[in-house]
């Protein structure tokens, strides 16, 4: 399985309605409200990298509302140990 995370500008006075419609997107496991530059942190999983670009451009950017998006792809995941 891999994870992206996707950052997501959104158009003033439709944070809730986005991320309700970003949650109903098969491949999105997270979605968080956040400080900075962006409003919207999707975290979205598939079988491999490919697939990322159907689901992204195909699925999540065409969701109304968004304004704009930044992509970063997650090579490995590290766990507190204890």
């Amino acid at each position: 399985m891999r994870f992206a995370f996707v950052l997501l500008r959104v158009e003033p006075g439709r944070l809730e309605e986005v991320a309700n419609a970003v949650m109903e997107i098969d491949g999105v496991s997270e979605v968080h409200s956040v400080t900075g530059p962006f409003d919207l942190l999707v975290k979205l999983y598939a079988a491999g990298y490919d697939d990322f670009g159907d689901l992204i451009p195909d699925r999540l950017q065409k969701v109304p509302g968004i304004r704009d998006t930044e992509t970063m792809l997650a090579f490995r995941a590290f766990k507190a140990t204890g």
